[in-house]
């Protein structure tokens, strides 16, 4: 086998990363972390954030069990650069090192042809260091407002002040090796992903 490709997938909220990520998952032999669902691992009691977060942010976003109650800890922050920046202090840098640990243990292993990052920030936070490739899940703005309306039914002033704090469209494409369109016909997008996965096997 050759070695494992490290790729890290990015781009808007609302894009659909998940979705592409999900089909290379059932199609393709390979190891997916998705940040966010690191950073929750990290949160647990025990792990490494919690007592820096609590430190941080108080007893008041615990559970009775005293687990951080993510919906708590997300309204608290949300809207407050201070706090923001230094829950990401602590996060970040925290689920850039489990990733690291785990690219090693994969490695180790030697059974996946293919290790993948899934995150928003992966530019802004410097993952083009660890990884093979960057590539940029697009969707036109008004495809991802529809779908974080719909879906996640976000409000109209929460989905502008996501959006106004995330990278251009054209920095997105500038930091990225490659590019899928994902507006809505899944078909099209299926066919970008198998072409460029065959690019990646015989590249």
């Amino acid at each position: 086998m050759c070695a494992m490709k490290i790729i890290g997938i990015t781009g808007g909220v609302g894009a659909g990363k998940t979705q592409v990520l999900s089909y290379i998952g059932e199609h393709y032999p390979c190891r997916i972390i998705r940040a966010d669902e690191a950073a929750h691992l990290l949160y647990e009691k025990g792990q490494t954030c919690y007592n820096a977060i609590v430190g941080l942010l108080g007893e008041r976003i615990l559970c009775d069990d005293g687990a951080i109650d993510k919906a708590k800890m997300a309204e608290l922050i949300f809207g407050d650069e201070t706090l923001l920046a230094g829950v990401n202090a602590i996060v970040h840098p925290a689920v850039k090192n489990y990733i690291k640990e785990q690219i090693s243990y994969e490695r180790a292993r030697n059974e996946a042809d293919y290790f993948f990052i899934e995150a928003a920030l992966l530019i802004e936070e410097h993952y083009d260091e660890i990884v093979d490739e960057l590539w940029y899940i697009h969707s036109d703005e008004a495809v991802r407002k529809e779908r974080l309306y719909r879906h996640r039914g976000y409000s109209e002033k929460k989905v502008s002040d996501i959006m106004k704090g995330q990278l251009s469209e054209d920095a997105f494409r500038h930091h990225c090796r490659r590019v899928i369109v994902n507006n809505g016909d899944l078909e099209e997008t299926y066919q970008q992903i198998n072409a460029i996965m065959g690019d990646l096997r015989h590249g």
